[in-house]
């Protein structure tokens, strides 16, 4: 993994709308289209469950992603902080995951792809959380700002 591989801060609010509203009249972002839908994920002890995901992706940089919170799970609004993870795009999910836990960071959910996971996200002991997304998602995803 490296720092250039960053490519969004993302945020959890119960209020998506508000929450693009808020940042474009205060600091002038632009947003790309709403997306989500269903999204199966793996939790902690191998729980799959399904989850109704939203999100959108400014086209303005520095890139932010902003979430529907998901109450009962941990895309929920991080109390007082704002910033609920760091997205990186990885050539390969699982090694970088694997590096991430050996360093003491806990899995949260990941997703699983044809080659490997997709995504998953890992937290912390001092609850700073990391997403990484499969580079193979990158062109899909570009099309969101672009």
């Amino acid at each position: 993994m490296k720092a250039d591989n960053l490519f969004h801060i993302g945020i959890v609010t119960d209020d998506l709308d508000a929450t693009r509203a808020g940042l474009t009249g205060l600091l002038g972002y632009e947003w790309g289209p709403q997306i989500g839908g269903p999204v199966t994920v793996t939790l902690p002890g191998g729980v799959v469950v399904d989850v109704e995901m939203a999100c959108a992706y400014s086209i303005t940089t520095p890139r932010l992603e902003i979430v529907r919170s998901i109450p009962g799970t941990f895309w929920e609004p991080v109390a007082g902080a704002g910033v609920h993870h760091l997205g990186y795009w990885s050539d390969d999910v699982a090694a970088d995951a694997a590096e991430l836990a050996a360093a003491g960071y806990e899995t949260e959910a990941t997703r699983g792809g044809p080659d490997g996971p997709s995504f998953a996200f890992l937290r912390s002991d001092t609850g700073y959380r990391v997403e990484l997304v499969s580079r193979a998602s990158q062109s899909g995803l570009e099309r969101c700002w672009a």
